[in-house]
């Protein structure tokens, strides 16, 4: 059986020490939406939300939340990140917003961790600003939907 990254000798859990590796440049994507009744959708494209502009707060709660994935994950590494990009996009045929997070790092270990951050929070905060009109909104299809770097390389879900 392959021992377990996470886990020491004792079975303890563990964080994994990355020191060895070598630094490469890091880069991640991911992506997700949230539905919600046309009602709603309309509101947010002529930005009528009680609580204010959805779509740019949503972008910079998920910039923030990157930057803090270490202590919402435990045993993630925390990162200096050199670039976060959340993108959010009103997409009348869900009817909802699609989001598109990415992350870039020159380091040890990789950034997926935060790029799904920043897409969950985003989308977060879109429920959160729109729920008092509109409390049946779903959050879904959050993935990495690309990775680029370290020792295994590139991957895209495409």
């Amino acid at each position: 059986m392959k021992e377990l990254s996470h886990v020491d000798p004792s079975g303890e859990a563990r964080m994994v020490d990355v020191s060895a590796k070598p630094d490469t440049h890091r880069y991640a994507r991911a992506s997700g939406a949230i539905t919600m009744a046309r009602e709603t959708f309309q509101a947010i494209d002529e930005n009528r939300i009680a609580k204010g502009d959805v779509l740019s707060v949503a972008r910079i709660a998920g910039i923030m939340a990157a930057k803090r994935t270490s202590e919402l994950i435990p045993l993630c590494h925390p990162i200096a990140l050199t670039d976060v990009t959340v993108e959010l996009q009103l997409d009348a045929a869900l009817p909802g917003v699609r989001v598109s997070a990415g992350a870039t790092s020159v380091g040890k270990t990789g950034v997926e961790m935060e790029a799904l951050t920043a897409a969950a929070t985003a989308l977060l905060t879109v429920y959160d600003m729109a729920k008092a009109m509109d409390r049946g909104m779903v959050i879904g299809e959050i993935s990495v939907s690309e990775k680029k770097g370290g020792r295994s390389g590139d991957w895209s879900r495409d």
